[in-house]
């Protein structure tokens, strides 16, 4: 979506994952009201399990292979499972942010 006012133009996603982005806001928000204190940590959750890095590159002729991993979630889910930080909203917000890393996953195999 395009929006010209004159001189400056605001360029925004298309509708669909703007309407994605504002109910993963609005998930969010809800299960941080949850939480008695620290009420940010669901979102902290939430951007570390979007993390995905490369384990293993491979060079071919046609082009370079790389097989990726959501580490950010590993480190998180082992994280609430070792030190017993366990909560339905953080897992939520920690499941949630496994999915992103899945469509980001898909994204680097097939571009």
């Amino acid at each position: 979506m395009e929006f010209d006012f004159g001189f400056v133009t605001i360029m925004l996603p298309p509708l669909h994952i703007t309407l994605i982005i504002i109910l993963m806001i609005f998930l969010l928000v809800r299960w941080s009201k949850n939480l008695e204190t620290r009420r940010i940590t669901v979102f902290y959750y939430f951007l570390i399990s979007i993390i995905i890095y490369p384990i293993f590159s491979y060079g071919t002729r046609e082009g370079m292979f790389q097989l990726w991993v959501p580490l950010g979630f590993i480190v998180v889910f082992l994280y609430m499972l070792l030190y017993k930080k366990y909560h339905p909203s953080k897992m939520k917000a920690s499941l949630l942010g496994l999915c992103i890393a899945i469509y980001l996953m898909v994204l680097e195999y097939v571009g």
